[in-house]
């Protein structure tokens, strides 16, 4: 299935793009996903860092399988006070 995911911040500004379309099978997780990312854009975050992900406006655990037209979102960490 295809799947649209916004980026925000660090990571549009790394993927040159706040939207990009990735391919990924049926019953695919949010781990599968971010595994896809990380190949396709080694430079988005390095290996130690956990890409958050949204699934329909909730955060999403890895475990959890996206569907057709779920609105999917990458948040890079945030810093700061």
């Amino acid at each position: 299935m295809k799947l649209p995911v916004r980026l925000f911040a660090l990571y549009r500004e790394r993927a040159g793009s706040g939207t990009i379309s990735l391919q990924v099978p049926d019953g695919a997780t949010v781990a599968d996903l971010t595994q896809e990312v990380r190949r396709r854009f080694p430079q988005l975050a390095p290996p130690q860092v956990k890409i958050v992900v949204a699934v329909n406006a909730e955060y999403a655990e890895e475990d959890l399988v996206l569907q057709e037209g779920d609105d999917v979102c990458l948040i890079p960490p945030v810093s700061g006070g």
